[in-house]
């Protein structure tokens, strides 16, 4: 068998999407790994690093040039004073994950924000006691939600509640978990899901679990490490509790850069829930008067304990600056739904068996992501990617056998995702797509 001989139009047709495609020059906004061959890479891992923005080193060089050239004056003196360095970004932040300013902050790692956020909003009592969450979760959120379980002194084998794919199914039927919550939600004391598998590419329906588990009393949270940058969001307005997210995939932040924040305002006030203060987050009137007692600001920013790393915020900046000038994440979102459809369509035209695809094919239930399996008579699925990594691809691998690739909107091409399905028909030894 082999691929259809107009492989969906071929080049001829990428080149068509691109030129109609009216965020096709924000490409030139980004640094393009180079080849050995000095031709571009053909970079699908988005989901993993985002690339660099071209003004990111300008920014970074301006904070770098105020700490030369004004020390510690640099906090009230910078150009942009780092003093309030943060509160730059809450618009452009909260435009991300459809917030409102005083609802987002930048602080910390994804994971150290979900321990600072679950300290308040998971209260475990003898009947409400339990943490809703997906079975192959993000090994991380899983240690954190058990640790906070054994903190508090309760089993995770009876705390710990676990939804999971039918047999022989990949996603989650979305059915399927809110029946769950129906059920048995008078125990659930936290939902914490995410955004957007990292696995299998699959998207929750945010907004339904939100109204489901706020009809049965639990409290809401999302982990957006794969949503942010990646889907629409609106937190604000389906009233989720909180949510974090990280910035170096979709946002485009460099490699372990700082992390975001959300806390719906009806709790901005809510200085009665438990939470381990630290100086940042003290009201910044009365900050620098260096007392003892802990009064926390109102809204997300009264969970901050540090001053931030402005070097990490100011490329953070870069980006969102980007983003805004494409528009904001609904062009993008509906580029992206046509980009990775593409990517679908192509994928779709090789013989069956070739390539599995783990990713729910309804564009609402997903991303841009899609988690591929492969199929050669001779070669492991590791191999492949191997092989499609030393044709020029930069994709990723996730054990035990799944190839993640991830056309992010703002620098992929139509042509990327031809070049990456014609790559992966030649390797699995198929007809030659060009």
């Amino acid at each position: 068998m082999t691929i259809r001989p107009d492989f969906t139009r071929g080049i001829d047709r990428a080149l068509e999407l691109d030129r109609a495609d009216p965020l096709a020059s924000f490409r030139d906004e980004f640094h393009i790994p180079g080849r050995s061959d000095g031709k571009d890479e053909i970079y699908l891992a988005g989901n993993s690093l985002g690339l660099q923005p071209k003004r990111t080193a300008a920014h970074i060089e301006q904070e770098l040039s105020d700490w030369r050239h004004l020390a510690v004056k640099g906090h009230l003196e910078a150009r942009s004073p780092w003093l309030p360095y943060h509160e730059f970004l809450a618009e452009p932040m909260a435009a991300i994950v459809g917030g409102l300013p005083v609802e987002v902050v930048t602080m910390n790692s994804l994971t150290a924000n979900l321990h600072f956020l679950l300290v308040s909003f998971y209260r475990p009592t003898a009947s409400r006691h339990r943490i809703l969450m997906e079975d192959r979760a993000f090994p991380s959120d899983h240690y954190a939600a058990t640790s906070q379980i054994l903190f508090h002194g309760y089993d995770p084998a009876a705390s710990l509640l676990l939804v999971r794919p039918r047999e022989g199914e990949e996603a989650i039927r979305r059915d399927d978990l809110l029946e769950l919550i129906e059920r048995e939600g008078e125990s659930i004391a936290l939902i914490l899901l995410p955004g957007v598998q990292y696995y299998t590419g699959q998207a929750f329906d945010m907004e339904a679990i939100a109204a489901a588990g706020r009809a049965k009393g639990c409290v809401i949270g999302f982990d957006l490490a794969h949503a942010a940058g990646n889907l629409l969001v609106r937190l604000h307005d389906w009233n989720v509790d909180f949510a974090c997210w990280c910035t170096y995939k979709y946002l485009n932040s460099g490699p372990g850069s700082t992390g975001g924040a959300f806390v719906h305002e009806r709790h901005a006030k809510r200085f009665d829930l438990p939470r381990f203060g630290g100086w940042w987050g003290h009201d910044k009137s009365t900050r620098f008067l260096m007392g003892p007692e802990f009064r926390p600001m109102a809204g997300a920013e009264g969970w901050q304990v540090s001053n931030p790393p402005i070097l990490s915020l100011a490329a953070i900046r870069a980006s969102l600056e980007v983003f805004t000038e494409a528009g904001g994440m609904e062009p993008l979102r509906e580029k992206s739904a046509r980009l990775t459809g593409y990517l679908e369509q192509l994928l779709r035209s090789m013989p069956g068996g070739s390539v599995s695809i783990l990713t729910p094919s309804n564009s609402e239930e997903r991303g841009c992501q899609l988690s591929l399996t492969v199929g050669h008579p001779e070669r492991s699925g590791r191999e492949v990617f191997e092989r499609l990594e030393a044709g020029g691809v930069a994709c990723d691998w996730r054990e035990p056998n799944v190839i993640r690739v991830a056309p992010a909107p703002l620098y992929n091409s139509f042509t990327d995702v031809y070049r990456f399905a014609d790559i992966l028909g030649r390797e699995l030894g198929l007809h030659d797509t060009r």
